[in-house]
């Protein structure tokens, strides 16, 4: 389904401007998100002039004759999605400030690069060189922080360095990934869930099309189990998680087990199928009024002597000690050194990626 201009009339002007994320419509306010994470109001002459409630009222309905569905008190919520952008609309009879709507952009580019990433203080050479390691070790991961803080952004980014003869299946409501568009001629399958088909059947099934990878778009309810089960099998993963720390991954997914029995029972587990946690934040970027994200926390999790633990690698943005992580985890040293990897702030593949891109630092050398 491909919606146009004649659909989204004074939205239009937003959803073409290619630094606008989100377009979100509140009863009388139009609010902007971009790339940069930061959300702006737009003129009140605009909205008033343009945003009328014939506008919105056209809109809804133009909306659900496409997807066929019906919009009212009984029904209050509208959704529909295109090859690159998911729209909701909330009926006024539940969003006390008027009809409301959000319109997000998901188009299939990858955004960050490397020199991106690192002149844009998203992370340094060495903390970017440690994940892609992840990667190539074939590490499961997951991104964790606050809505719309570019978790989904960042399973792009470092799916990229997946080989493309492993095949990955992804598993979305909304197509977000887009791996298959990003990184053409890899293998992939990708799967979208629905009211028949849920995420635990998703999984489920691609665990009987022989993957190495299986991403899924969010964690959010008893599905992980089987996630956490499929890497416990040799899949890999990626996925990501709400939560404000890396360290309370574990508890965030024992809480989304249906009892105090089932989380019991699966706790083991997620130390053992999870290996890595980024947590990404924002902070002033030093420029009035202005916020960048970045990679605050990265943890690594194990199971080890009988114990569960977290060990952090990046805090605050910033590698610990470096000599302390000699005392990484053992089964984390040991996909390590299988994959050969002698230096984890060091990784060939990306100093070339960065050479294109004009940019060369010096590998690591311990004193």
């Amino acid at each position: 389904m491909e919606l146009g201009k004649e659909y989204f009339g004074p939205f239009w002007k937003f959803i073409t401007n290619e630094e606008i994320t989100d377009v979100d419509y509140n009863g009388h306010e139009v609010w902007l998100t971009n790339i940069y994470n930061e959300r702006y109001r737009v003129q009140s002459s605009y909205v008033e002039e343009n945003i009328t409630p014939a506008f919105v009222e056209q809109f809804t309905q133009r909306i659900a004759n496409v997807v066929s569905r019906q919009f009212n008190k009984r029904y209050p919520e509208l959704e529909a999605e295109t090859s690159e952008l998911r729209v909701t609309i909330v009926h006024e009879s539940v969003a006390r400030s008027g009809r409301s709507i959000s319109i997000r952009k998901t188009p299939p580019i990858i955004r960050l690069s490397p020199k991106k990433a690192i002149q844009e203080a998203f992370c340094d050479e060495k903390i970017l060189s440690l994940l892609v390691n992840c990667v190539n070790c074939k590490m499961n991961m997951i991104f964790c922080g606050m809505p719309g803080i570019g978790k989904t952004e960042c399973i792009k980014f470092f799916s990229q360095y997946i080989p493309g003869n492993e095949r990955v299946i992804t598993i979305e409501d909304t197509m977000e990934i887009r791996y298959s568009v990003t990184n053409p001629g890899k293998d992939c399958i990708e799967m979208r869930v629905s009211d028949l088909f849920d995420y635990a059947d998703a999984i489920k099934a691609s665990l009987r099309l022989n993957p190495k990878w299986i991403m899924l778009s969010e964690a959010r309810s008893k599905e992980v189990k089987y996630l956490l089960q499929s890497w416990s099998t040799g899949v890999c993963g990626m996925t990501t998680l709400h939560t404000d720390d890396v360290r309370k991954i574990p508890d965030r997914i024992l809480n989304m087990m249906p009892s105090r029995q089932d989380a019991e029972r699966l706790e083991n587990d997620v130390y053992v199928g999870m290996d890595v946690g980024v947590l990404l934040e924002t902070r002033s970027s030093g420029e009035e009024g202005k916020q960048e994200r970045y990679i605050s926390q990265i943890g690594f999790f194990s199971r080890e002597d009988g114990k569960n633990r977290c060990v952090l690698a990046v805090q605050g943005g910033q590698l610990i000690e470096q000599q302390e992580l000699k005392f990484l985890p053992e089964d984390i040293k040991r996909k390590m050194d299988k994959a050969g990897v002698t230096d984890v702030f060091y990784c060939e593949q990306l100093q070339k990626m960065l050479e294109e891109e004009g940019m060369v630092y010096e590998k690591n050398v311990d004193d």
